[in-house]
């Protein structure tokens, strides 16, 4: 509270207030407009100070997906998500999804209600330490002990949650402080303090730039959070130099863009994997060599040195050697980065144009044989039709990657996914923290069938408030990327992965009052996007596919990025 009490600048009297309506009244003033929860004993006065209020409270049916439906939210919007739930079970139901936040950067304010100050530490019923439980889960937590904190402990959280590098932050209300009447309300102000640029270090990148002869741009979802994405457009089409990106960064270059050669990693494309490889310059932005990214780390880009852009000074050399750090807001440093290097042209034309062929000649294929859906050409499908106001909520699993590699994407805000934490049951959830943030935008869940059913519930969700969110459901009866891993990494031996026992999805949406139909048949892909798309209110469409189709290509756990295994039907002309 320290950070708290010296900050305060102002101290004005009002009419009596309890603690939880000045906690209403603060998210107000913040311009909060949805709330996401789900509540329970130890939070009730904030419920009851609801009532009335100018909040939008979304009812999910579990908390987890109060938690998974803000973050989604504040990478739709920009802003801070919030969710709130009760003590005990109630705030241990929101961990994943703060894990999740804080894995990939997301701004997001959890409140949780608690028991009575007074019964803390006594075991009391639903009591837990919620603060300590999710001290390693949150960029900073604050148990208030009284309701006139409540306004500045708010604006502080929010300040905290969005500053910096992003992350969720966690406010305990103990149920005496949320009933607590004071007259007080301390007002509170942060400023803004933006570090200046390093000017000597951008100079420095310039001069690596010049003398390298195969650059690359590694983007990283920092480019996203800090609102650098035309920035960094700006840069990689006026140097000319080739781009790949990581999970969590896709759309921020359009995913046809001229020199965007894919997502690196584990399931990246052939393309960037072997520019990184071949580099002998990496123009970091706003990543952290995620180990999905590098593979094997001491095999990772092994001639290139590494320019590395970052407002978080802990990334700079804690994986990866920097040549030259640049720390800062990462819009102004990629600006003036191209100030300095598109002032003359990079005499790069022979690497970038073998990139851009090799990228040409390693082009996904979606001409599979058989008569089955082809889930690649399916998503490759869905996103072309839906356009650029197409956003893919996904979970996690085979179909994620699989959007990944063939969805296309306009803007990095249309594609939603669990990249750190890989938390299966995020797509559902996440397609309506997207939808409630873009009503009018193809906001499409892609899910599988083991993740689904992990937050199925939110199909009631969908049905109250009439969230026109739509669903691919990919269902192989299996765990499939368990099964990939068991078929080709333990010797074919599948264990506990056969899903064969799922229920009828279809029937399950249809009562929870979703429309849904299901397709097994390549023929019926084109009407079955059609009739998605074109539906009022929200619907599902099952898709039975083969159970024994990969993820191609894989970097095998434990390998380099140049070690990757592909289809191999390619290469046996079974396609066409």
């Amino acid at each position: 509270m320290t950070a708290v009490a010296t900050a305060i600048s102002a101290k004005a009297a009002h009419p009596p207030q309890s603690g939880a309506r000045l906690l209403v009244s603060t998210l107000e003033r913040l311009g909060v407009e949805v709330v996401f929860g789900y509540p329970g004993g130890a939070i009730m006065p904030v419920y009851d100070a609801l009532t009335g209020s100018g909040l939008k409270h979304i009812l999910v049916r579990h908390e987890q997906g109060a938690a998974f439906a803000a973050d989604a939210y504040a990478r739709s919007t920009g802003k801070v998500g919030v969710c709130m739930a009760t003590s005990g079970p109630g705030a241990t139901n929101l961990i994943t999804g703060i894990a999740n936040a804080m894995m990939d950067s997301v701004p997001m304010v959890c409140i949780t209600g608690n028991v009575a100050t007074h019964l803390m530490g006594t075991d009391a019923f639903q009591e837990i330490d919620i603060l300590g439980v999710t001290l390693p889960l949150v960029k900073h937590s604050w148990v208030v002990r009284d309701p006139a904190d409540v306004p500045a402990v708010i604006e502080e959280a929010f300040h905290v949650a969005r500053s910096g590098r992003p992350g969720p932050v966690l406010v305990d209300l103990p149920k005496d402080v949320q009933v607590g009447m004071t007259s007080d309300d301390f007002g509170f102000h942060y400023p803004n303090a933006v570090a200046p640029l390093d000017h000597a270090a951008i100079a420095e990148a310039e001069t690596l730039i010049r003398a390298a002869e195969r650059p690359l741009i590694y983007i990283g979802g920092g480019v996203k959070i800090a609102g650098a994405v035309e920035a960094l457009r700006a840069f990689a089409e006026r140097t000319g130099i080739p781009t790949v990106s990581t999970l969590n960064a896709l759309g921020s270059i359009r995913t046809d863009a001229p020199g965007f050669l894919g997502m690196l990693g584990m399931h990246g494309t052939r393309a960037a994997n072997e520019a990184v490889q071949e580099s002998d310059l990496l123009i970091v932005f706003g990543a952290r060599f995620d180990d999905r990214a590098t593979g094997k780390l001491n095999e990772f880009a092994p001639h290139a040195k590494v320019v590395h852009f970052d407002i978080d000074p802990a990334e700079i050399n804690k994986l990866r050697a920097v040549h030259v750090p640049v720390v800062g807001d990462l819009k102004a440093g990629i600006e003036a980065l191209t100030q300095r290097v598109a002032a003359r042209p990079l005499a790069i034309e022979a690497w970038a144009g073998r990139c851009t062929d090799n990228a040409r000649r390693n082009a996904f294929r979606y001409d599979a044989p058989g008569e089955g859906v082809y889930a690649p050409a399916l998503l490759n499908e869905l996103s072309r039709t839906a356009g650029d106001g197409f956003v893919a909520a996904c979970d996690v699993g085979q179909h994620q990657m699989w959007v990944a590699q063939h969805c296309e994407f306009s803007r990095p805000e249309a594609h939603l996914t669990s990249g750190g934490l890989g938390a299966m049951g995020y797509g559902l959830p996440a397609g309506l923290g997207a939808k409630m943030a873009s009503p009018a935008a193809h906001v499409v869940t892609v899910s599988g069938d083991g993740s689904f059913m992990m937050n199925i519930q939110e199909l009631a969700t969908l049905r109250r408030y009439g969230v026109a969110l739509k669903i691919v459901l990919l269902d192989n009866s299996s765990l499939g990327l368990v099964r990939q891993w068991q078929e080709l990494f333990f010797a074919e031996n599948y264990s506990e992965v056969d899903l064969s026992d799922n229920p009828d999805f279809v029937a399950v949406a249809q009562a929870f009052g979703i429309e849904a139909f299901r397709i097994d048949r390549r023929d019926q892909v084109t009407d079955g996007i059609a009739r998605l798309l074109a539906a009022p209110g929200p619907c599902l469409m099952h898709v039975l596919i083969d159970p024994k189709e990969n993820v191609w290509p894989l970097v095998p756990p434990g390998k380099s990025n140049g070690e990757m295994m592909h289809d191999t039907r390619f290469d046996e002309g079974d396609m066409a």
